[in-house]
């Protein structure tokens, strides 16, 4: 909870003011496919996810008359060193292959079936914080292979 969502909390109490005073300002929030939809055995990842997105809507509508947007990008899976380190665990705990923990287990609700970039992530980010994206906000991209579409 202290990561997923009170860093958030911290960083924009911190930057919000000044953003403010500017009349000009973006916060993107990383959230995650599980900030719009539950998944079981992650109950504290999913509370702190669906916090940010919550957090995320409440600023955006604080900030919104002061030139700041408040969003959230919500990937899905992305390939990541922690998620390489559960794959050989995750095949361990549940007595199959990684071959199928990475196909029907991670992938198994992202129907392009291919994880998502972080270079996909960066660019949502990158949009988001443009002049392009004035009028975004309040909301939550999902960078996510379609898995929110279900």
């Amino acid at each position: 909870m202290a990561i997923d969502l009170s860093a958030a909390f911290h960083t924009t109490r911190n930057v919000l003011q000044g953003m403010k005073q500017r009349g000009w300002g973006r916060i993107v929030n990383i959230a995650s496919a599980h900030a719009l939809v539950a998944s079981p055995y992650k109950s504290a990842y999913v509370a702190a996810k669906h916090g940010i997105y919550g957090f995320t809507k409440t600023i955006a509508l604080e900030a919104a008359e002061f030139g700041v947007t408040v969003n959230a990008v919500c990937p899905g899976y992305v390939l990541t060193p922690l998620l390489q380190k559960q794959i050989p665990e995750t095949a361990k705990a549940r007595g199959i292959s990684e071959d199928d923990v990475v196909k029907n287990v991670l992938l198994a609700a992202q129907p392009t079936k291919k994880f998502v970039t972080i270079e996909e992530v960066a660019a949502t980010t990158a949009f988001l914080c443009s002049n392009g994206a004035a009028s975004i906000t309040g909301t939550a991209i999902a960078v996510d292979g379609g898995w929110t579409a279900h």
